[in-house]
């Protein structure tokens, strides 16, 4: 016989455990079954209902993966550098790729240089042969420079450079080639280029014999605009120049030990002056040893120390000094890593510019990167001990052995779902304008619960004036349309200095506010129903009190259709917030919403030649939706004691 087993242990095991741990027991009693029927609880009756539905169940374990996702992820490493205002013109429209830093592996052991600008890099092996990698289809053009002529592969290559929209080579002939946009004379000329004035054309010398390769110092391409710097201090310079309004100032020009592009300017090392030279006033002229260090006239800071040589990221200038230090001039980004402290006695042989970093080699081998860090390409991997050689790409980082062997990368890998049009990442900007439809949503609905199920309560349950007032307030609201009000309130409270914040709340709040006569709705005939039970006549006889009543005795018998509608109603506001920021008076830009983002993406450039700014989104959101709304009808079908399970 088993221990007799008291009142509420008895209940418990009938409401919650059912009948299968009745049979359990009866199998531990040696087949003796318990003197209790053999039951199963509603709540496990109605899960087991629930579990039967695949679908349901998928959905349940997509929404909360999405919950997870968008409240777990932004707290991570992924998104600690995550800005919601963050741009770069270099990599906009950019489809979903992974292999910025994917060198082909025919030329890992070989490495000669590497060289990037914008979404793609390009390799030289030291056998002479190109390599291209990342994103190489260039915008909404057919072109490709992952395409690369038959004329380049038949060559031996000794100079390799890659712009933000084509690749320019020099062979061991001295022949200049290139492949990708030549719209501005990048590469070839055409009668276009020759008649356009804002245009300056391949230099006629290297077009009709070529250049003496042995006397190439540097080859190097920027922003539609390429160079080649001779050993003698002769500069060959071509593009498009307005995007480089300076680029005038170094026509023939000579004296040039070394050239940089930064986004806006060319910048060149002048052997007679001993300093960098823009053609601009004053722009560089002034100097420091670190990123947020004290700026000085060059030469003071200089005191008589001779700048080897220089390289440029999109806003700023390094120059390397003759006793290994170092002169920064220009902006940084405000995610930055300062310049590292040297150990005593090392000082930097190489230095290399990407985007918005640097990265060094000292002479000791060891590599250090600071500057901008938004994709961790300023942060070197604490694990390379030493490095011959070091290349950056625009993001990204490249460290190799003294026979050319790849050791280490790091930096951006690319863009899970591509970039939108300001060239930010939409698969992080999915997840924190998620976090912002989702809060939208679930704050909405609770405003909703609370008005309009305490209304409906007390309109059900005491009838009569309280009735008909409720009822006729919530017609009122039910009469109003909401989205052509959102709209015309929205555009009135636009005229005001609103913050994101201050908009999202009254987003939410409105929502809210206009949404709770459904609830009230559903509350009020629920109640009608239930105030005429049994247990409620017994509790009033008992003279328990009308709000208890109402509350603790009637309001838990009816949270099954309550619950129902939560899920319906959290799908309708998560969709009212889309419809509003997509028409541009919800969220705006910069905070993400998938609303807003799908606005960036509503035109025909962008559907037919971008279609990951949209597809993505609109799939999460649609597929979000959806199954909430699953949720919410399956829970209805199960809670339902008439329903069958093959409803």
């Amino acid at each position: 016989m088993s221990k007799k087993e008291s009142g509420f242990g008895r209940w418990f095991r009938r409401t919650f455990l059912g009948a299968k741990y009745e049979e359990k027991k009866a199998a531990e009693n040696n087949g003796q079954p318990d003197d209790s029927e053999l039951i199963v609880s509603p709540a496990r009756q109605i899960f087991q209902r629930f579990l039967e539905r695949r679908f349901a169940v998928f959905s349940v374990c997509l929404v909360l993966f999405m919950f997870l996702i968008v409240s777990i992820v932004p707290k991570t490493k992924y998104m600690e550098k995550y800005y919601d205002s963050y741009t770069e013109v270099t990599q906009k429209d950019l489809p979903p790729n992974l292999s910025y830093m994917k060198v082909p592996a025919a030329m890992k052991d070989e490495i000669k240089s590497i060289d990037s600008y914008g979404s793609f890099s390009v390799g030289l092996s030291k056998s002479g042969k190109v390599y291209v990698w990342g994103s190489t289809k260039l915008g909404a053009t057919s072109l490709n420079v992952a395409d690369i002529p038959q004329e380049v592969q038949d060559s031996k290559i000794a100079f390799a450079a890659a712009g933000i929209d084509h690749i320019v080579v020099l062979t061991e002939d001295g022949r200049l080639l290139g492949w990708g946009s030549n719209q501005f004379g990048q590469f070839a000329v055409t009668e276009a280029v020759l008649n356009n004035p804002n245009l300056v054309p391949v230099p006629e010398e290297i077009r009709n014999g070529g250049i003496d390769i042995a006397n190439v110092k540097k080859l190097v391409a920027g922003y539609q605009a390429s160079a080649i710097l001779m050993n003698d201090g002769k500069l060959y310079i071509w593009g498009n120049k307005q995007t480089y309004t300076n680029m005038e100032k170094f026509l023939n020009r000579k004296n040039i030990e070394d050239i940089d592009f930064t986004l806006n300017y060319v910048v060149g090392l002048d052997t007679k002056r001993n300093s960098i030279v823009t053609g601009v006033k004053n722009l560089y002229s002034t100097v420091r040893d670190t990123i947020g260090g004290k700026g000085e006239k060059m030469t003071k800071f200089l005191d008589g120390r001779k700048i080897q040589a220089i390289t440029a990221t999109s806003s700023s200038v390094c120059a390397l000094l003759e006793d290994g230090t170092i002169a920064l001039a220009g902006d940084f980004p405000t995610d930055v890593i300062n310049t590292p402290v040297l150990p005593e006695g090392e000082y930097y042989t190489e230095i290399q510019g990407g985007t918005y970093h640097y990265t060094a080699v000292t002479n000791e081998g060891h590599v250090f990167s600071f500057g901008g860090d938004h994709y961790y390409q300023a942060e070197a991997p604490k694990e390379l001990d030493t490095a011959h050689d070091i290349y950056a790409g625009a993001f990204q980082s490249y460290a190799t052995d003294e026979n050319g062997k790849l050791l280490m990368t790091w930096g951006l890998k690319g863009y899970l779902f591509g970039t939108d049009d300001a060239g930010a990442d939409i698969f992080k900007r999915v997840i924190a304008g998620g976090a912002v439809t989702m809060t939208v949503g679930a704050v909405a609905v609770i405003i909703e619960i609370l008005i309009g199920v305490t209304l409906g309560l007390l309109s059900g349950y005491f009838g009569g004036w309280v009735d008909m007032l409720v009822m006729r307030v919530a017609e009122v609201f039910s009469a109003i349309p909401l989205l052509p009000f959102m709209l015309i309130l929205s555009s009135l409270l636009s005229q005001k200095n609103l913050s994101q914040d201050e908009r999202l709340l009254m987003i939410m709040v409105i929502l809210g506010v206009l949404g709770w006569p459904g609830f009230c709705r559903i509350t009020r005939a629920q109640i009608l129903v239930a105030r005429e039970s049994e247990y409620v006549t017994a509790a009033k006889a008992m003279g328990v009190k009308e709000g208890r009543i109402a509350f603790k005795h009637i309001l838990p018998n009816i949270i099954s259709v309550i619950l129902v509608n939560i899920t319906l109603s959290f799908a309708a506001s998560m969709q009212t917030e889309t419809s509003l920021s997509f028409l541009g008076f919800g969220v705006v830009y910069p905070k993400p919403s998938w609303g807003n983002m799908l606005t960036r993406a509503s035109n025909a450039t962008a559907a037919i030649n971008f279609w990951w700014q949209w597809l993505f989104t609109s799939a999460i959101l649609i597929l979000t939706t959806v199954c909430i709304n699953t949720i919410g009808d399956t829970l209805r079908d199960v809670m339902d004691p008439k329903s069958s399970n093959d409803k």
